[in-house]
């Protein structure tokens, strides 16, 4: 019996190293496919800048260069701070006013009917539209590049919030109402759970178009700014600088939005 067990034992302890393996490689599959990815774009640029003038497509090694150089004398870190700052109040305005705002009208349908008019106007005129008023009601400084990034987000955030309070399931809501809880409750233990999904995707969408709006305003007045560094590129001619800004704003956006993705994956993971 001795020897029975013994020769059981080692296949038993073997088991599970076998099946680890493969969940390990599925799991860095993506990350691989991914770099491969990078690499493969990033020769494919190289390529074809030698083909063409640095004026027209600068190589990656000229981009490089010109990104060191703008590291070294700060250059490009003050423009991503600025950038950055910006959104990141603009942003957050237009999300901790467009939520109640879009509860509110969701689920009140006068209140809907008295903003409705204004939120269906505004939100097709575009920000850049309100640059030059920012600049002459708010002033050149930082007020002027906030509020025309909260402009650009408070209208998404709010429209997809409405749709959110508007798809939550009647039954739901005649179920809680037959339990006798109250407008404010059925708000806070109905509406609001089943709304945060489309909170998130408003957001997310809302982040993406404040990048837009603060290079706009960053170049018509800003001296600091992946937006103002672009446009001070421009007028040098040094396209190299202008490929830093752009890469700049592609992992800066990225880095936000995993930011904010995992953020709302561990705070709100109940309702997602």
């Amino acid at each position: 019996m001795t020897q029975l067990t013994q020769t059981a034992t080692p296949p038993t302890q073997a088991a599970p190293v076998k099946a680890a393996r493969p969940s390990r490689t599925k799991a860095l599959r993506p990350l691989f496919i991914s770099v491969v990815a990078i690499v493969g774009g990033l020769v494919l640029w190289q390529l074809v800048a030698m083909t063409t003038s640095p004026l027209f497509l600068p190589s990656v090694s000229m981009t490089w260069a010109a990104a060191l150089e703008l590291i070294s004398d700060g250059t490009l870190q003050q423009s991503i701070l600025a950038s950055s700052g910006r959104i990141l109040a603009g942003w957050g305005a237009g999300v901790v006013i467009g939520v109640p705002l879009g509860i509110f009208m969701g689920r009140f349908e006068t209140v809907r009917q008295l903003l409705d008019p204004y939120i269906e106007f505004f939100r097709f005129i575009p920000p850049i539209a309100f640059v030059t008023l920012a600049v002459i009601w708010l002033g050149p400084g930082e007020l002027s590049k906030i509020a025309l990034i909260f402009y650009t987000t408070v209208f998404i955030v709010t429209l997809n919030t409405i749709a959110g309070v508007q798809a939550v399931n009647p039954l739901r809501l005649r179920a809680a109402a037959s339990l006798g809880a109250g407008q404010l409750q059925i708000l806070t233990t109905v509406i609001l759970p089943s709304t945060v999904p489309f909170m998130v995707t408003g957001a997310r969408i809302a982040m993406g178009n404040s990048f837009l709006t603060v290079v706009s305003a960053e170049i018509v007045s800003a001296r600091e700014g992946l937006g103002a560094l672009i446009w001070t590129a421009r007028n040098f001619s040094r396209t190299e600088w202008v490929f830093v800004g752009i890469i700049a704003l592609g992992l800066l956006g990225y880095l936000f939005d995993r930011v904010l993705r995992v953020a709302t994956k561990k705070l709100l993971a109940r309702y997602l």
